[in-house]
């Protein structure tokens, strides 16, 4: 569990990638602090396992289904790169409910520069879409950020000072791909609303879904 508030911005060190293997070394330094072998790490949003660590580097395997569904495998030597623990119990949640298991990706669409702010603006297909809501929580790279505005087609975010210097998305221009996650209540909310009426709320039907 995450909360979308990056800790640090990494730096690929290299990528070991054959027909069997994707792997990730990445330079960092805050998130190593009292991680292990076996911790999760949210790389750009994605929620990776530590496999191998150094005093400046921890490595993670990668799945073909997760290189399907973000965009990690579009990655280089160099890349930055959002970093964040997992959420300890007794930190504050300052962010919003972050699984690390994103719904897909989107593309930048715009970026203006709004007063001391920035919008960012980020096509999406409707089955992300149709979850997002104005004023509602987005993970983008892992970064939570608030809805500032939904269409057909995208939707908008806007970014304060200290969040763009903290985190990679304004690195990036109109064209290039993130990674998204939904809010996980509207994910689950929307799942109730598909059962039949006729059915009833149990202690079997909430377990059988998942609660």
């Amino acid at each position: 569990m995450f909360t979308g508030i990056v800790e640090e911005k990494g730096i690929v060190k290299n990528i070991e990638h054959t027909h069997d293997k994707y792997k990730l070394n990445i330079k960092a330094e805050i998130v190593l602090g009292g991680t292990k072998i076996g911790d999760s790490i949210a790389v750009n949003g994605v929620c990776l396992t530590v496999t191998d660590m150094s005093s400046d580097s921890f490595s993670a395997d990668v799945m073909p289904e997760t290189l399907r569904r973000s965009s990690l495998g579009e990655l280089k030597s160099g890349s930055s790169v959002n970093l964040e623990r997992a959420m300890a119990a007794n930190g504050r949640f300052g962010g919003h409910i972050v699984t690390g298991h994103i719904d897909g990706t989107g593309k930048i669409s715009s970026v203006k520069k709004e007063g001391n702010a920035v919008l960012v603006s980020i096509a999406a297909k409707q089955n992300i879409l149709r979850l997002i809501v104005e004023k509602g929580s987005i993970a983008i790279d892992g970064i939570s950020l608030t809805v500032t505005g939904v269409t057909k087609t995208d939707f908008s975010v806007s970014l304060i000072p200290h969040t763009a210097d903290e985190t990679t998305l304004l690195s990036k221009k109109a064209g290039d791909k993130v990674n998204l996650e939904n809010d996980i209540i509207g994910k689950y909310v929307e799942r109730l609303m598909s059962v039949p009426e006729s059915t009833s709320i149990t202690k079997e039907f909430l377990l059988k879904n998942g609660f």
